[in-house]
């Protein structure tokens, strides 16, 4: 009597008729099989980064060979920039931790802020969930409704910042040079979460957040009307505002035009990049970045994101990478000048 092939045995035929690397699939399923994957945020509970990294964590694990589970660990400090240097300089490069800190930290190292321990095209990118679009909003108590009342008036309004290199320091500073909004960056909270509690208790009068955060966790104040948004500093007016200015719309010239765009790829773009440390081989890159992608589009996850108020816009891994590189391109002259702004 015939043996019949185990379903086993006949997979892996399968797999060695197709070319397929049938060694390194089961490798990298025997890799994660009880594994732990930290996934690292470089901000405080409660804000737009922490939110969107839990939902991730919570999904991504079923698209990834083995299993792993995977916890997510807040190290806020400097804007994000304690873990990312964690990640380059002290995390193993084993595809077991996950980084994911402000990406504007990348033109930071550009323009020399110190501090920085990374270079950071050498980082093995997974993706962005989505691309942020910044903006300003203030108090209602300040009795600011617009732009032009805002520049009449002179009024100085206290923007809540965490530190350089994100959107809620670097883009009011280039919206206060290039359209000369009267505003002072009050910096250094660890993340928008204290940013809105600081709001809230009168310490600032406004911030400079991402439009979906602003839906997200700051709904309450929002549905409120505690908010007033003044003006877009996005790559492109959004839809869902269009009774908000754009400021490049605002701008006088092209060189201001230039830098305002410049930040606002740096802030939408990169913002909430997700990434591992140089080094790691380049088969988990691989597995991970198809994971990260493949959540992206889990049913499970599209519920939670939309239950949370979450916007998705995701961008693979590979178009980070050319994105950060792009960067380390730019005309020198436009540096200075942003560098001068940002310092």
């Amino acid at each position: 009597m015939e043996r019949q092939a185990s379903p086993w045995f006949l997979a892996f035929g399968v797999l060695l008729l197709l070319g397929t690397p049938a060694k390194s699939i089961f490798a990298q399923d025997s890799f994660y099989k009880g594994k732990t994957i930290r996934l690292i945020v470089g901000l405080a509970p409660g804000g737009g980064f922490d939110t969107y990294s839990r939902v991730i964590a919570r999904q991504m694990s079923k698209h990834i060979s083995g299993n792993p589970t995977i916890v997510v660990e807040n190290m806020p400090g400097a804007a994000s920039l304690l873990s990312a240097n964690y990640l380059y300089r002290v995390a193993k490069p084993d595809g077991l931790t996950i980084g994911n800190f402000i990406g504007g930290l990348s033109f930071q190292q550009l323009l020399g802020l110190p501090g920085v321990e990374f270079d950071a095209p050498k980082f093995e990118f997974l993706g962005v969930p989505a691309q942020d679009n910044f903006m300003i909003g203030v108090a209602k108590s300040t009795g600011i409704t617009s732009v032009e009342q805002w520049k009449a008036s002179g009024k100085v309004i206290k923007i809540g910042g965490v530190a350089p290199g994100g959107g809620t320091d670097d883009i009011p500073k280039v919206l206060k040079a290039t359209l000369d909004l009267p505003l002072q960056l009050v910096s250094g909270y660890k993340g928008t979460g204290p940013v809105r509690l600081a709001f809230n208790a009168g310490e600032v009068q406004g911030a400079c957040n991402s439009w979906e955060s602003f839906k997200s966790t700051w709904r309450a104040e929002m549905e409120r009307g505690d908010v007033v948004l003044l003006v877009q500093g996005n790559l492109k007016p959004h839809p869902e505002v269009p009774n908000v200015p754009w400021a490049v719309d605002l701008a006088k010239s092209e060189d201001a035009k230039k830098m305002i765009l410049t930040s606002a790829r740096v802030s939408g773009v990169l913002n909430r990049f997700y990434a591992l440390p140089p080094g790691t081989p380049k088969s988990r890159v691989n597995l991970l970045r198809k994971a990260f992608m493949e959540t992206m589009k889990d049913p499970e996850f599209l519920a939670e994101t939309k239950k949370a108020r979450l916007d998705l816009d995701p961008i693979d891994g590979a178009e980070i990478e050319k994105q950060v590189r792009e960067l380390f391109k730019l005309e020198p002259a436009l540096v200075a000048k942003m560098k001068e702004i940002l310092k």
